[in-house]
């Protein structure tokens, strides 16, 4: 008798093909869903695969287009970055992703989901989280954090002895040494031989990006069109090509930044669990993107509400990392840093070249640069005096506190 139908986020790699199984011998009916958010994947030989393994039911869904519009452009006008250089590109996939499961599994009534993710790992507070936050009732299942599964499934060997046990179709030998996930806005490496941090990253190891040293011998200069803190449009300066809709113009950011090398990192983070990771990235139009909207926004933004805009976005940035997307607090950030962008809007042209993204120029009809106001040539309106105001109020602090400084000192 069943215990009942739970969907499994089902990849069609060996975990969660072995998990699909093992649901199954554990009186599970398994639905199987599989989001297709950019990744280089061959869906139907999934679909066949979850199939021929006993999915009860096997959703394929394209979720690209919201991943772009719902997920990446929220995290561009945040300027989120996850301690001052990581772009979040795992951490804004999952709430997507997860956010379908969550349909399905209320749509076909089913009262469990599960997931292949590591116990090590962030993405199953990700996951979870935005489980429980739209499907409160729901049951989760996470074999990774079950003794009888990961006590039974102690490595890769184990997997791989079950799969034969079982008729579960897995390659002979992992694709590389490395575990790897991918989507529209990223590939991410880390475990295997990048454990040791000391170790460097394979020549082989990019796929989404060439090694700038490799990349074309000349820039390409494009120009980005944004409204509200979004980009509408990518034009190509030399050979006029342009996108305006945003899959298209992600997609097509994507292509230049890889060809010129953009956007590669290597980092150790701080897992929300509490342990450190050593990860490496390569997000090529997110690199692109987040150059060009920092530029568009100091050029339109008041500078206080940019002060405040920027500890939110850092804020916006941890709660993204940790899994709290479908948070209050998350809420209430995200429509503050959407009501900041108000008036950013114009065009940002650069140059990219050689791994870099080099900004040339900016126009805005919303711009705050006020060029006879700064000119050293032209007086304006400013007056010089002005600026003693500043001067003596700010030397009046500093000279309290080199004092006081000066008589500790002598004190000791």
């Amino acid at each position: 008798m069943s215990k009942g139908t739970v969907v499994l986020a089902y990849s069609g790699g060996l975990d969660t093909s072995c998990i699909l199984v093992w649901l199954k011998e554990e009186g599970y009916d398994v639905i199987a869903y599989l989001a297709n958010i950019g990744q280089d994947e061959d869906f139907e030989a999934a679909q066949k695969k979850a199939e021929s393994l006993g999915a009860k039911k096997v959703f394929i869904e394209d979720l690209r287009v919201e991943f772009v519009e719902e997920f990446i452009w929220p995290s561009l006008q945040a300027s989120a970055i996850y301690e001052d250089r990581y772009l979040l590109g795992t951490s804004v996939a999952r709430p997507c992703i997860a956010r379908r499961q969550v349909q399905i599994a209320q749509q076909e009534g089913a009262q469990y989901v599960s997931h292949g993710a590591t116990g090590k790992g962030n993405d199953q507070v990700r996951f979870e989280l935005t489980c429980y936050a739209l499907y409160p009732e729901v049951k989760i299942i996470a074999p990774w954090r079950i003794p009888e599964f990961y006590n039974r499934f102690k490595g890769r060997k184990d997997l791989m002895d079950y799969a034969e046990k079982h008729g579960i179709p897995v390659p002979v030998t992992p694709k590389a040494p490395w575990s790897m996930d991918a989507n529209l806005m990223h590939i991410s490496y880390e475990s295997g031989i990048l454990e040791n941090p000391k170790s460097h990253a394979p020549s082989d190891l990019y796929l989404m990006t060439k090694n700038p040293e490799d990349s074309p011998t000349s820039p390409d200069v494009i120009e980005l069109e944004f409204r509200k803190g979004v980009p509408v449009k990518v034009s190509h300066l030399s050979d006029g090509k342009s996108k305006d809709t945003p899959l298209e113009i992600f997609s097509y950011l994507n292509e230049i930044g890889g060809k010129h090398g953009v956007g590669r990192i290597d980092i150790v983070e701080n897992r929300f669990i509490g342990m450190k990771s050593r990860g490496i990235y390569e997000t090529p139009g997110g690199t692109i993107l987040h150059h060009a909207h920092l530029d568009i926004e100091a050029f339109t933004m008041d500078r206080e509400v940019r002060r405040i805009k920027q500890g939110l976005g850092i804020r916006f940035s941890e709660l993204l990392y940790n899994g709290f997307w479908y948070s209050p607090e998350c809420d209430f950030v995200r429509h503050c840093i959407d009501k900041s962008q108000e008036s950013v809007e114009g065009k940002v042209q650069l140059s990219v070249f050689k791994g870099q993204v080099y900004i040339l120029g900016r126009e805005s009809p919303k711009s705050l640069y006020n060029e006879e106001l700064v000119s050293m040539d032209v007086q304006g309106d400013y007056d010089p005096c002005d600026a003693s105001g500043f001067i003596k109020i700010n030397a009046v602090r500093l000279r309290e506190h080199h004092r006081l400084q000066g008589n500790a000192a002598s004190k000791k």
